[in-house]
């Protein structure tokens, strides 16, 4: 995964921004920090059901036993949600994702408020397919 800033400089990052406007295309700039996925990887397998957009999501494990997270979106803004919510599951282990709640750190962010509820949707189905995928790991 490419340089994504931590949870903590995201939110003081987010919090800079002095409008959505500017929260979104900081969203984008996330989108656009991760690294390629593989055209291999843009296969049915790693699809994210439930997104209106095309989401592909791959996972792996280091050595260490921490879940490494490749993703792709077919729309930018999209693309850095995907970013965001790597963001908090970065450095994790299968049993650290599947404690973790996200939500509240969405709440945090204003996500959920300022989303479109069919983005606001995709989000959860990314969550869960990253739920499902480090499971399966």
């Amino acid at each position: 995964m490419a340089s994504l800033p931590d949870k903590e400089k995201l939110l003081r990052n987010f919090s800079r921004c002095v409008n959505w406007e500017e929260k979104y295309m900081y969203i984008i700039e996330l989108g656009a920090q991760l690294s390629p996925l593989s055209p291999e990887a843009h296969n049915p397998a790693n699809l994210i059901a439930g997104c209106q957009s095309q989401v592909w999501i791959q996972l792996d494990r280091d050595e260490a036993g921490r879940v490494i997270l490749s993703g792709d979106s077919d729309a930018a803004i999209v693309k850095g949600l995907i970013a965001t919510v790597f963001i908090l599951y970065q450095g994790l282990t299968v049993h650290d994702i599947a404690g973790l709640d996200v939500r509240p750190f969405f709440t945090e962010l204003a996500l959920t408020q300022h989303l479109t509820p069919s983005r606001s949707q995709g989000l959860e189905a990314m969550v869960r397919g990253i739920r499902a995928k480090a499971a399966a790991l």
